[in-house]
């Protein structure tokens, strides 16, 4: 008896000990989370920049890129934040992209392993020190310190309203306030959100004629004087005419590295241009063939409804069930008509054009006339790719009209 209740008092006493340990350990996990979690203190010879960096090669890179670098001599800081972080690896990532529900996250890097990647690439890098007393220098770097926190790195991206370089003006006017004011002097007019991607890239490359045919009626609108900074080449020119108190907000300005601009170089016979060309001039050939045989090449009727078909239900899906901003309202569908799938079908089985099919190409014809109007009175300005191959579905569809009443 006299063994048990040693044996108890030895197993409480332990049981207290550890508990006050594992109280302290707490305190000091707490304590220590608290003192790291928060921004050092930055000296006087700090200084805070934005750094914008050239266009490249890639389409993801080709409208350049922004970071805003820290540096303190003193305290042997000199990271960059960027916004523009993203993961191919993510999982669904480009079922994630398709859908406009693409996560994008704040890293802090160090400066030179920032600099390697467009060192690399032959992209220059330019530099604007804000000038900015120390106050507000620790107040920017407390803000991306928290920003950079785990639960609050990743934010919803978006191409055109909130991309790496975008939040550069949201993060200007969410920390100063009205003090901080954008002129827009410098802009010799407003410009559409197309307009702007245009300046970027060839209108006749594959590239930009998908982003013509996936943007919708919304990005026809003209951007506002904030809006146009989503381009980093907008964003250092906007800062150049931008003052915090009255002054100037751009300090001083230095080249990083000096490289030349990235030019983009097409060759012709493999542009959207030249093979929707080809196609017209094809489906008149086969056309003419077809009237003089009094036939009808089912394989070609086919292939054309069920292409534009198809485009025109993916095109209505990004419409009604993708986040996007830039892609609703996409009238790309009155040509590229999503039933034309299963009018590709009906016709496939048999050589004859049932009439209901001709009366259905009749409105087809009706709608391509109404994107055209829609073109000029400028609710929505197409890619001028698209020309030969409205030309090309217009020819065939006439043919087919024609070859019912045969």
């Amino acid at each position: 008896m006299a063994y048990r209740v040693v044996f108890i008092l030895i197993f409480a006493l332990i049981k207290i000990r550890m508990r006050r340990k594992l109280h302290l350990l707490l305190f000091f996990l707490i304590i220590g989370k608290f003192l790291f979690s928060q921004a050092p203190e930055l000296t006087e010879n700090s200084k805070i920049s934005l750094l914008t960096c050239a266009a490249g090669d890639q389409l993801y890179s080709a409208f350049g890129h922004t970071a805003f670098r820290v540096q303190d001599p003193a305290l042997g800081i000199d990271v960059v934040y960027n916004y523009g972080t993203f993961d191919f690896n993510q999982p669904n990532f480009y079922l994630n992209f398709t859908k406009g529900r693409m996560i994008y996250s704040l890293s802090r890097r160090n400066f030179e392993t920032f600099l390697y990647e467009y060192e690399l690439e032959k992209r220059w890098v330019k530099e604007q020190i804000l000038d900015l007393n120390l106050q507000q220098r620790n107040q920017l770097l407390a803000f991306f310190e928290e920003n950079y926190l785990p639960e609050n790195r990743d934010y919803p991206y978006d191409p055109l309203l909130n991309n790496c370089s975008s939040i550069t003006g949201d993060i200007l006017k969410e920390q100063f306030g009205d003090d901080v004011v954008f002129d827009d002097s410098h802009l010799e007019k407003r410009y559409t959100f197309r307009q702007l991607v245009r300046q970027f890239m060839d209108v006749n490359t594959w590239s930009m004629f998908g982003i013509d045919l996936a943007f919708g009626s919304p990005v026809d609108r003209k951007a506002t004087v904030l809006e146009h900074i989503f381009l980093p080449y907008y964003a250092m020119e906007q800062l150049r005419n931008t003052t915090l108190d009255g002054v100037p907000l751009v300090k001083r300005e230095r080249t990083i590295l000096d490289y030349s601009e990235h030019t983009q170089r097409s060759f012709f016979p493999l542009s959207p241009l030249f093979w929707f060309i080809l196609l017209m001039a094809f489906t008149g050939i086969i056309t003419y063939f077809d009237y003089k045989h009094k036939a009808r090449s089912r394989w070609l009727d086919f292939s054309l409804l069920f292409i534009t078909g198809f485009a025109g239900t993916f095109l209505f899906l990004l419409w009604v069930a993708a986040d996007h901003t830039s892609t609703p309202y996409n009238y790309n569908i009155l040509w590229a008509f999503p039933i034309n799938i299963i009018v590709a079908f009906a016709l496939v089985v048999q050589d004859k054009v049932p009439q209901w099919v001709s009366k259905y190409l009749w409105s087809t014809l009706v709608l391509i006339g109404i994107v055209l109007l829609l073109w000029i009175i400028k609710v929505q300005i197409f890619s001028p790719v698209l020309i030969p191959l409205l030309l090309t579905l217009a020819i065939r569809y006439l043919y087919m009209i024609k070859y019912s009443k045969l």
